[in-house]
């Protein structure tokens, strides 16, 4: 039976939404059956083998979706393979990437029986203009629009995935 695999993922400005789809491209080329969908609109995990979840950090929290997803499928995360990846840092920065990594293990703390078999943290996309009303905060006001996502890192996180979520169940 062909491995299924659900890639999730909780965004609010896209940028998330694009790397889980690219993620969800790159196990569908390793020939996994996935299905690349918004937390919001994952009922139940019963027909998925393994879970990759993504999600931003947003003022040094998780998205609510994610908070929210964890909270529902608690029993069957623990029950089958997970990997997580997180956007977070807007530059490529070591300093940034230590302080969201940081971030991250504050937030699943508050999580203690959800252990990931493997966590990815890589740069996020900033654009004020896409900030609402926070755009006119004068510290956000003046940012430049960057990118720091490395999609090569994202691709090779996504290309040892069927190793790391290996289990029977998982066999292609």
């Amino acid at each position: 039976m062909p491995t299924s695999l659900l890639v999730t993922w909780a965004t609010k400005y896209g940028s998330t939404a694009e790397v889980a789809q690219s993620i969800a491209a790159v196990l569908r080329e390793n020939g996994y059956l996935v299905e690349a969908r918004p937390m919001s609109a994952v009922r139940s995990l019963d027909s998925f083998d393994a879970v990759v979840l993504g999600c931003a950090l947003y003022m040094s929290r998780i998205h609510g979706d994610a908070r929210r997803f964890l909270a529902a499928h608690r029993e069957a995360l623990t029950r089958r393979p997970v990997a997580l990846f997180v956007l977070g840092p807007i530059h490529n920065e070591e300093n940034e990437q230590l302080t969201a990594r940081s971030q991250l293990d504050r937030q699943l703390a508050k999580f203690p029986w959800f252990h990931p078999a493997v966590q990815g943290v890589f740069g996020g996309r900033f654009d004020p203009s896409m900030l609402g009303w926070l755009r006119w905060l004068p510290a956000l006001r003046n940012m430049p629009v960057s990118d720091a996502r490395d999609w090569q890192a994202i691709h090779a996180w996504a290309v040892s995935l069927p190793l790391v979520l290996h289990s029977p169940a998982l066999s292609v």
